[in-house]
């Protein structure tokens, strides 16, 4: 069972899962927010909208596409910071 740390808490989940399931599953919803400053998270699920990105180990990644792999690092876009 891989351990990763997203914002910088360690959780533990099942191997095969990808980083968006393991985001939802800490009850982690909102992944950024719009120019405009709206919450922004998944909404297909499987690559096409782009609407789940964040940094997975400094790069920025589709999060649904992502598998986690043991020691992963996590980071959302905080508040005011875009990936564009």
């Amino acid at each position: 069972m891989p351990e990763l740390w997203i914002e910088g808490r360690a959780v533990r989940v099942p191997d095969g899962s990808s980083v968006l399931a393991a985001l939802q599953n800490a009850g982690i919803r909102t992944l950024r927010q719009s120019l405009s400053g709206e919450p922004r998270g998944a909404l297909c699920g499987m690559g096409s909208c782009l609407e789940c990105r964040a940094l997975v180990d400094g790069r920025v990644v589709r999060t649904c596409l992502t598998p986690v792999r043991d020691g992963q690092h996590i980071t959302l876009f905080a508040e005011g910071v875009h990936d564009r």
